[in-house]
């Protein structure tokens, strides 16, 4: 069984959401976990860890994460009473879907298949980040998955952390290209653990210089669309940061490098 406390662990976020804020990042896990998922001798269960004052994004993320395997049951975790109480009349609605009052404990029976916190660390310090992630990672059932990063309010930019039980992964960058002016616009969106190092001398910074000098090379393949200056932009990308995806995923506007080129110096 889950460890129980006698008191949720974290604090309330602001609770803002909208419908289809998170799809990038709901696509993005069926797509690339979805294998992981179905492996799972047993109906995989997933966690959208603080959805906020309404439930649109646990119930999108279920229908989602059932396109990669339709036996995934869900739960929406939040620390705030009053939002879990507003969204039990969800469950009757979804079948596998149920709310439950908790926070960083992740109070369900058993171990997860996938942890989803989006939005969540943003109010936190970030020396705290570790130990939460830590935290979360904990409850992970083998093969599992914790995705926590941010994006703004209505789902054009994003910015995710992919981790294992071993730690930190991937960082995936991901955006409606015909909102971007350059690659850079995606540092307002780096989640807790990176948002303070875009700085001379952090990785990400470097990251993100090169990132728009491929963009601004790439120019001439604006002719023929965002989709393909960003492409081309990642081609030349590839040659220098270890880039763990391909073209299927740069054409939704997506990049994934390795956590181990962007971490913290310090």
């Amino acid at each position: 069984m889950a460890p129980r406390t006698t008191r949720p662990v974290g604090t309330p976020t602001r609770g803002t959401t909208n419908p289809n804020r998170l799809r990038r990042m709901d696509r993005w896990i069926a797509a690339v976990h979805g294998p992981a998922l179905r492996r799972s001798p047993e109906p995989p269960l997933a966690v959208d860890l603080g959805y906020g004052a309404a439930p649109w994004t646990a119930v999108e993320l279920l229908a989602r994460l059932r396109t990669a395997d339709p036996r995934t049951l869900l739960y929406g975790i939040e620390i705030e009473p009053a939002r879990v109480e507003a969204a039990k009349p969800y469950e009757a609605a979804h079948e596998g879907l149920a709310f439950l009052h908790g926070g960083f404990e992740v109070p369900v029976p058993g171990r997860v298949a996938l942890i989803r916190a989006a939005n969540v660390l943003r109010q936190y310090d970030e020396d705290q980040v570790a130990a939460v992630w830590a935290r979360l990672c904990g409850r992970l059932a083998p093969g599992g998955l914790l995705v926590e990063g941010t994006c703004d309010e209505i789902g054009r930019r994003h910015v995710w952390v992919a981790l294992d039980a071993a730690g930190p992964r991937t960082v995936t960058f991901a955006t409606r290209l015909g909102s971007l002016d350059r690659p850079s616009d995606l540092a307002e969106r780096l989640p807790k653990a990176l948002i303070h190092r875009n700085v001379p001398g952090e990785p990400v910074h470097a990251f993100l210089r090169d990132f728009d000098r491929a963009w601004a090379a790439a120019a001439p393949y604006a002719s023929l669309g965002a989709r393909q200056r960003w492409i081309r932009s990642v081609r030349d990308l590839a040659a220098d940061w270890p880039l763990t995806d391909g073209p299927r995923r740069w054409r939704q506007g997506e990049v994934t490098v390795r956590w181990e080129a962007l971490a913290p110096r310090t």
